[in-house]
């Protein structure tokens, strides 16, 4: 079974273009097959800023109303998604960029109304996985953004991380797959402030043991508890990283 990585990047590295060039050298060496998933947060509200849109944020996470749509899909979808699909074209890798409303990539529906009006925030319901081999197998690196629509045609601000969750999901079923979530750490470590305290492999066991002791504790429990719902989906691994080395940090497996 060909072997394949989803690759998850934050807005924040685009918008940095030494970093964005350095993690694109990186991806450009690979040596196999990936689809690129990524954020924009960042752009967006600076984007937001200079219409004069507010950015309505409730527990970190962004409210998306009508006119922070349009933005989403302008900063997301647009000059977010062609800064990286440039990059890699530059260094040899053939890219096509992509919202998850181009062939269907990424089916949602719009989040329903509870204590929170999350506004034209989307919940993924399903991937197309046969558009996303085709490329691969015509050697094309897919690179998508989170603006997906639901099957009645309404766009959509989809999660990053939920996205690259699914593709790699659906994925499974062809490939073996490893997801990899870059973040500005070197992984998950045992004391945030010390980088030197990488946990190299968690298992289900040392995770138990390791949240049991307060070791992991915080934002790092919903990430790890995706991951192992990803790997239950059929994934191989789940690797949480920096950017820099994206052969390193924390391997989340079996």
């Amino acid at each position: 079974m060909k072997s394949i990585k989803v690759i998850k990047i934050g807005g924040k590295l685009i918008e940095n273009e030494e970093v964005l060039a350095s993690l694109c050298d990186d991806l450009a060496s690979l040596g196999g097959a990936f689809v690129l998933v990524h954020g924009g947060g960042v752009m967006g509200s600076h984007l937001a800023g200079k219409l004069g849109v507010e950015v309505k944020m409730h527990e970190g996470r962004r409210i998306t109303d009508a006119a922070t749509l349009d933005i989403a899909v302008m900063a997301y979808a647009g000059l977010a998604n062609k800064r990286v699909v440039a990059a890699l074209q530059a260094r040899g890798v053939d890219a096509c960029g992509l919202s998850g409303c181009d062939m269907g990539v990424v089916v949602s529906h719009r989040r329903p109304v509870g204590e929170i009006d999350w506004g034209y925030v989307g919940d993924v319901d399903s991937v197309r996985a046969d558009v996303l081999g085709m490329l691969l197998d015509a050697g094309v690196t897919p690179v998508i953004s989170p603006i997906t629509c639901s099957a009645a045609g309404e766009l959509l601000n989809t999660n990053a991380d939920s996205v690259a969750s699914a593709v790699a999901s659906a994925l499974a079923a062809h490939y073996d797959v490893e997801l990899v979530f870059t973040l500005d750490k070197a992984g998950v470590l045992l004391d945030v402030d010390d980088e030197t305290s990488l946990i190299a492999r968690i298992t289900p066991e040392t995770y138990a043991a390791l949240r049991a002791g307060e070791k992991i504790h915080s934002g790092m429990i919903p990430k790890i508890d995706n991951a192992y719902k990803t790997i239950s989906a059929g994934v191989r691994s789940v690797r949480i990283t920096s950017p820099r080395d994206l052969a390193g940090g924390t391997v989340v497996t079996k």
